[in-house]
């Protein structure tokens, strides 16, 4: 793998476009040495990423490579490589090209020399390429037929910025960061991206597939588009005149796609086979081991590598069947397995959404990210089954339009296959049944969006084809479903080094398909035919016959429900909350009900408002930067929270000592007084040896604070927000209360369900109209005035919190004065004598940095006094795990 990148018309010292093409050029992992060439204002460059990964007659020189022309005009950078590199050299070689190592750099470059950007469409092979034109000051990019291969470009003020990845132009510093608003919309709304050129981010879009892209001061615009190829319109054509099916195509499809997969299968490293179990992955591999044993392969290329993910107990998991394709092979694989655990989906998250510059539709590049995780230790090449869907109509929606085009034919014929899909069309549909069987109520996903944004972009549509299978066929290859699985297949390829190579992305193959009559690709109500059909002997009919389909994915809905603690901590988020996006109460309803099982939203929508977030997160936002290598600090009883302080003077001028201590998390089953007692006795018991500072400050009068939170988890009065049902009149009050960075108050249908639920609903409409006129009087806190008890003390769930506290409303504590005489009492009777007389007692405090409130006590005075001692709230705001504090009073002089 490499990166090329140029510019052109950008404006700076010599020494300053040298650092450009650096930073545009800043792949991953590990890169290797740059090539590149300056003219002036205009730049090209070349980096590989893993040096190593060549093609077997490449004379050891690699596929990245930066070429230039007899005479100096042209210089070109290529990422990629080429399939029919043999045949072109062949036929350059016959009109007078000369060649060094015969490179496909050198290939390429002689090819745009001989026949111009009409040379691009004999290329066969996955490449992204720029070639600068010395003599009329132009630069041209282009992409191979598929646009397996990425490349980028941005205004940079009156010049251009092209690289192989986003980040490269986001690290030049000369293009401004800012997302895409109406990229974002269509994402959110219709599911879709990479369906054009514009990119998550505004500004930087990809040249198109089998694209050309001219660059030049003298250009209309500085840029003009068209394309080298045909092809689209070739394979829409195709449809008009299709071949009748039969036996003798399905073997001819065999042999093309053996040859697909010869082409493919030669490296200086070895080949393996990223095998998922579904037929596509199937046949490649099968398909690989017959290329393997042909005369002539090296004796090291018996034995193939195969990769699988596997998710033991889910739904998604298709063990059996890559066991029977392992048992069909006859032990002439090397088999490799992973287990990914949501568990480690969440530690990987953010590195999958950095590798992948862009948001994703799902979560299925996560078990390739995984698999390539895994194979670049042993491989340079892994084949990929990707595009066998999208050519061979492996989707749903192409059997349902096969259907619709067979009724317009022949109402026999329609009723015919309707009969024999049956099966497959209750399975389809069963989500939607259960939904409807469930009464679960239909969210739509505009109801999600801010109101604003939405009105911004109501005029925006995506429609897909949904009558001809052929012009659907097209649509998928080009627009609806290929150019996002190729950018996300390329994303986690650079991450780890490895060439990923799609067997079914070919253009010889593709064209015989295209040619092929409607039932060659759908038959009795699943797509593939001909593939099926030609794999018959190779594979087990186990798998060649399947019904089901599954595909390289996640079990992604059960994922989120056990990580649904984190994902509703990013929506409870203040960031999220910012966004102009989303409208985050009605996402956290949507969310609380999806966890219940009470509405329709799938684990599709929650992973796009999930994704978008973490990207937001990632590339605007601004965070610390995270050091992997830094163990994280445990606090000791005797030191105090992050960004706080031991000592205080309070208002009154009494100087006391508070020292925060470290627990356990609570839970409901916990008992308060015996887990508590622990924590106080593993205080005074290391006191002696905390230094001699602490000897001084510990001789006063003292008294124990506890949190309210950890009183209420023990006595069952904190409840999960998924378990809370809450009523249409708390989603209306909670619209109306004013959130603070400190607590969420009342400000949550749930907690606010709590408050109706503890006071009554007529005493919360009582208090909330008084409330109303309190804030046009200038009065604030007439509410908790009026609705009277312990209101004030329920608190819901925040993103600062840790579990299970960040997915949490709760009451107050119930009798926090007598937990308080209880918990005193308790403690006399263990302390060290020396410190039993000088006791003061137990004070119950809420408190956040805005605010405190001593909810109970029996330690003598005011309760004012106490709430001073925790003027800076010392336990901390956010995941301290500091509950509890022992606080000293100084002695008296």
């Amino acid at each position: 793998m490499c990166g090329i990148a140029g510019h052109l018309g950008v404006h700076a010292d010599e020494a300053q476009l040298d650092r450009l093409l650096d930073r545009l050029l800043a792949t991953h992992p590990g890169p290797g040495d740059a090539a590149t060439a300056r003219d002036g204002d205009a730049g090209v460059g070349v980096r590989e990423a893993r040096p190593g990964v060549t093609t077997e007659d490449d004379g050891g020189h690699g596929v990245a490579r930066l070429a230039v022309a007899r005479g100096g005009r042209f210089t070109l950078a290529l990422d990629g490589e080429l399939y029919n590199r043999a045949e072109l050299r062949a036929d350059l070689e016959t009109l007078g090209h000369d060649f060094g190592v015969g490179s496909d750099a050198e290939v390429v470059l002689a090819a745009f020399t001989e026949w111009g950007t009409d040379g691009l469409d004999r290329l066969d092979g996955a490449f992204a390429l720029a070639v600068w034109d010395r003599d009329t000051r132009r630069m041209m990019l282009a992409r191979d037929h598929f646009g397996v291969r990425p490349l980028y470009l941005a205004r940079a003020g009156d010049g251009w910025l092209v690289a192989s990845e986003i980040r490269g132009i986001l690290e030049s510093g000369l293009h401004e960061r800012r997302p895409d608003d109406r990229t974002i919309y269509r994402y959110l709304r219709f599911r879709v991206h990479d369906d054009g050129r514009s990119t998550f981010f505004a500004g930087i879009e990809r040249v198109g597939a089998g694209e050309v892209v001219t660059l030049g001061a003298d250009v209309p615009g500085g840029l003009e588009r068209r394309p080298y190829t045909r092809l689209r319109e070739e394979l829409a054509a195709l449809g008009k005149a299709p071949r009748a099916y039969s036996p003798a195509v399905a073997a001819e499809f065999r042999t093309l796609l053996t040859a697909a997969v010869r082409r493919r299968a030669t490296s200086s490293g070895r080949v393996g086979t990223a095998l998922s179990g579904g037929l596509d992955s199937a046949a490649i591999a099968a398909l690989l081991d017959v290329v393997e044993h042909e005369s002539g392969r090296s004796a090291a290329d018996a034995v193939q590598d195969t990769w699988s993910a596997i998710y033991p107990g889910s739904r998604n998991d298709e063990v059996e069947h890559v066991d029977a394709v392992v048992a069909a092979l006859d032990g002439r694989v090397q088999e490799h397995r992973i287990e990914p655990t949501p568990t480690e989906f969440k530690q990987d998250l953010r590195d999958l959404v950095r590798t992948q510059e862009e948001p994703l539709v799902s979560t299925g590049a996560y078990t390739q990210y995984r698999v390539l995780r895994e194979a670049s230790e042993s491989d340079s090449v892994v084949l990929d089954g990707h595009g066998g869907d999208e050519t061979l109509a492996g989707f749903g929606p192409h059997h349902l339009i096969h259907l619709r085009e067979l009724r317009h034919r022949s109402a026999v014929s329609a009723a015919s296959e309707l009969g024999r899909s049956l099966d497959v069309l209750y399975r389809r549909g069963r989500p939607l049944i259960g939904d409807r069987l469930h009464g679960r109520k239909d969210v739509p996903v505009a109801s999600l969006l801010d109101a604003d944004f939405a009105r911004a972009h109501a005029t925006e549509g995506y429609d897909v084809e949904k009558a001809d299978l052929r012009a659907r066929l097209v649509d998928d290859v080009f627009t609806g479903s290929l150019p996002a699985r190729l950018r996300y297949t390329d994303k986690n390829a650079r991450a780890f080094g490895v060439a990923v190579r799609m067997p079914f992305v070919d253009r010889d193959l593709v064209r015989f398909v295209f040619g092929l009559a409607d039932d060659a690709l759908v038959k009795d109500g699943v797509g593939k035919r001909v593939l099926r059909d030609a794999m018959r002997g190779l594979l087990p009919d186990s798998v060649v016959d399947r019904r089901d389909k599954v595909g390289a994915t996640t079990p992604q809905g059960e994922w989120f429900m056990r990580l649904k603690n984190h994902v509703y901590g990013e929506f409870l988020s203040e960031s999220f909350a910012n966004r102009p996006y989303f409208d985050q109460t009605a996402v956290l309803h949507a969310f609380e009900g999806w966890i219940k099982g009470t509405n329709s939203i799938d684990s599709m929508t929650v992973w796009r408002m999930l994704n978008l977030e973490l990207w937001l997160q990632e590339f605007f936002d601004e965070r610390e930067p995270e050091d992997p290598g830094q163990a994280e600090h445990v606090k000791t009883d005797y030191e105090p929270n992050a960004r706080k302080q031991l000592d205080l003077v309070t208002g009154d001028g009494t100087a006391v000592r508070r020292y925060p201590l470290r627990t356990e998390l609570y839970a409901r089953e916990d008992d308060l007084e015996a887990k508590t007692l622990g924590y106080v006795e593993r205080f005074f018991s290391g006191l002696p040896d905390a230094g001699p500072e602490h000897a001084s400050a510990t001789s006063g009068r003292w008294y124990f604070f506890i949190s309210e939170k950890i009183v209420a988890i023990t006595q069952g009065r904190s409840y999960f927000i998924w378990d809370i049902k809450v009523g249409r009149p708390a989603r209306l009050l909670s619209r109306y209360v004013t959130r603070t960075p400190a607590g969420i108050g009342l400000g949550s249908p749930f907690t606010m369900q709590l408050a109706i639920e503890e006071a009554g609903l007529p005493r919360v409409l009582f208090a909330s109209a008084g409330g109303a006129v309190g804030k046009v009087l200038g009065k604030r806190g007439l509410f908790y005035d009026l609705v009277g008890g312990d209101i004030r003390a329920i608190d819901g769930p925040t993103e600062y919190s840790v579990y299970p506290a960040n997915v949490s409303a709760k009451l107050g504590p119930k009798d926090p004065d007598d937990v308080a005489a209880h918990l005193s009492a308790a403690i006399r009777a263990r302390v060290p004598e020396a410190y039993r007389d000088t006791f003061g007692g137990t004070v119950v405090m809420d408190a956040n940095d805005i605010g405190r409130n001593v909810l109970g006590k029996d330690a003598p005075g005011a309760k004012e006094r106490y709430e001073l001692m925790f003027a800076d709230n010392p336990l901390g705001q956010g995941s301290e795990q500091t509950p509890m504090a022992i606080v000293f009073e100084a002695p008296s002089a």
